[in-house]
């Protein structure tokens, strides 16, 4: 028995890790960045792996459970992020899996009915939230936005500036996810910036406690056409249950969506779950320019398309800045397909 790694797997390898994990009533993550794999001769026998702070795809054979192969994947991919930098792990499983990795220092978030969110810090959110800045007591009604704002454009801050003046204090989460254009810390800076004359508005990091629907993990996710439906269900019953009691939140703004159906879900959701949990949810009608809704993706394909006129009636002041501090930088992030030609 040895341990093989690969950062990520490649061809055959990746091939018999996807076979490995069918056999298993897994799929293999296209995410992945580090693998593990406890071989027995040329056999895989267990394996695991990271997607940036989180484990996935973790799996036993039947024939050797029972044997300590997940603790020894597990331990494997701690060293790996802590040699990363990483020491705060996050770990999406199905329910019934939290017997396997409570021993193995796992503690639950939340679970549903379909998923188990695990962290690797007992109180870890707890932690998080008593760690936000903000004063001690806020007037109410206490509102929320979670955005992703990648980038931050004048629809965001017309929903900003719209529930701030309907709420005594708004939070406003920012993901922290560094996957688009924008890196989090650049979009976390656009938001801060954005806002800094509205003094009842409270800027946050989401940390790895709310997560969008491209990168909810659905390796073990059977019925592939409910992924949708089982991250809206997880996300909003984390932050009705735990996030928003613990800031006395009572109300949740969303922009109307008229062009993206997997938003248009995400809010239906929203407005099904929230009651339950004593929080309204408030529609707040997108902003237009230029005859059409403002929107980050619009954005996006502008700076594509190296159109940089048409960006100041899009954006505030605070993100032209930074465009414009990093407008070579971003050309570089944009993929070679999608530049202009």
């Amino acid at each position: 028995m040895y341990i093989k790694t690969g950062s990520p797997l490649q061809g055959k390898e990746k091939e018999k890790l996807q076979l490995f994990l069918a056999s298993c009533h897994l799929d293999l993550d296209p995410a992945l960045d580090f693998t593990v794999l406890v071989m027995q001769e040329d056999e895989i026998i267990a394996t695991g792996s990271l997607c940036g702070d989180t484990i996935r795809c973790v799996a036993v054979h039947p024939s050797h459970q029972g044997e300590d192969l997940a603790a020894k994947v597990i331990t494997a991919l701690v060293q790996r992020a802590a040699e990363k930098g990483i020491s705060h792990l996050m770990l999406y499983t199905k329910p019934h899996n939290g017997l396997l990795f409570s021993p193995l220092g796992f503690h639950p978030v939340i679970r549903t009915g379909d998923c188990l969110l695990m962290e690797n810090r007992r109180d870890g959110l707890k932690k998080y939230l008593s760690s936000l800045q903000m004063p001690e007591h806020l007037p109410a009604p206490v509102g929320c936005i979670v955005m992703h704002a990648n980038p931050f454009t004048r629809g965001h801050r017309h929903l900003i500036e719209t529930a701030a003046r309907d709420c005594g204090a708004l939070h406003v989460f920012v993901l922290s996810e560094d996957r688009g254009l924008f890196t989090a810390k650049e979009r976390l800076q656009m938001v801060t910036d954005g806002c800094k004359d509205l003094q009842n508005v409270y800027i946050h990091p989401t940390g790895p406690y709310m997560i969008s629907s491209a990168t909810f993990p659905t390796y073990f996710i059977k019925d592939k056409q409910r992924t949708e439906d089982i991250h809206c269900q997880m996300d909003v019953q984390l932050f009705g249950e735990k996030i928003a009691p613990a800031l006395s939140v009572t109300r949740r703004y969303v922009g109307t969506e008229p062009n993206c159906p997997v938003t248009r879900q995400y809010n239906d959701t929203l407005r099904r779950l929230l009651p339950a949990c004593g929080i309204e949810l408030i529609e707040i009608e997108r902003v237009q320019a230029q005859g059409d809704v403002i929107s980050a993706s619009r954005v996006r394909r502008l700076i594509q398309e190296e159109k940089w006129a048409e960006l100041p009636d899009l954006l505030p002041e605070a993100t032209l800045r930074l465009i414009n501090a990093i407008k070579g930088e971003l050309t570089c992030r944009i993929p070679s397909e999608c530049r202009k030609t």
